[in-house]
């Protein structure tokens, strides 16, 4: 149940409450006709996909008119709980296959959020700038970011500067190879208690 949520972010508006509240029959509905989210992970939604996906909101909060691409989006993560956190943030969820941005247009029309644009494409093919790029990767760390470095704006008036911002998960030391003395990593175990968080970390990468 979203109380997962509510306890770690006590100043949520009620609309965000409901809108939280609503993630769960949502996805559960759409799961059923489009496979998003795979059927045991469903039994621990709040934690391992919106929970997670808010991680983020405790490294830097967005501030209004902020740009923010979600490459990779699936069936919109992290970019749709962000999108609830941030609502005068804009965010563009990416995804090269169809029905996944089906579900991202359904769950965003369900909830009003009018801060969600969708782009069916692939990253290699997206051109335009952004200030954020972010990600829940699966792919390694390097070639993720030589397909959306192109889409960053230098700078940037957040708290942040404007980069690459990805979730991941496990021992990075290999993966992140020749960038590692260049990104701020940062521990998820820290922000949130679930053992679920013991080995998830945020990369973050300065354009």
């Amino acid at each position: 149940m979203p109380e997962e949520i509510y306890k770690y972010f006590v100043n949520l508006s009620d609309l965000q409450k409901d809108q939280f509240r609503m993630l769960l029959p949502l996805y559960s509905e759409w799961n059923s006709k489009i496979n998003v989210i795979s059927r045991k992970d469903m039994e621990n939604f709040y934690i391992h996909h919106v929970l997670h996906s808010l991680a983020v909101a405790r490294i830097v909060s967005f501030k209004p008119g902020t740009t923010l691409l979600d490459v990779g989006t699936g069936g919109g993560f992290p970019g749709i709980p962000l999108a609830i956190m941030f609502p005068d943030s804009n965010f563009f969820l990416m995804d090269s296959i169809e029905k996944k941005i089906k579900v991202v247009k359904e769950v965003s029309r369900e909830l009003k959020l009018n801060n969600i644009y969708t782009l069916r494409i692939r990253a290699e093919d997206h051109k335009e700038k952004y200030d954020f790029v972010i990600s829940r990767a699966v792919n390694a760390f390097p070639d993720f970011v030589k397909i959306t470095v192109k889409n960053i704006i230098s700078g940037g008036t957040n708290t942040l500067k404007n980069g690459i911002i990805c979730l991941k998960g496990g021992d990075l030391n290999d993966e992140l190879g020749a960038y590692v003395k260049h990104v701020q990593v940062f521990e998820i175990k820290e922000f949130f208690a679930e053992p679920f968080f013991e080995t998830k970390k945020i990369v973050y990468l300065v354009k």
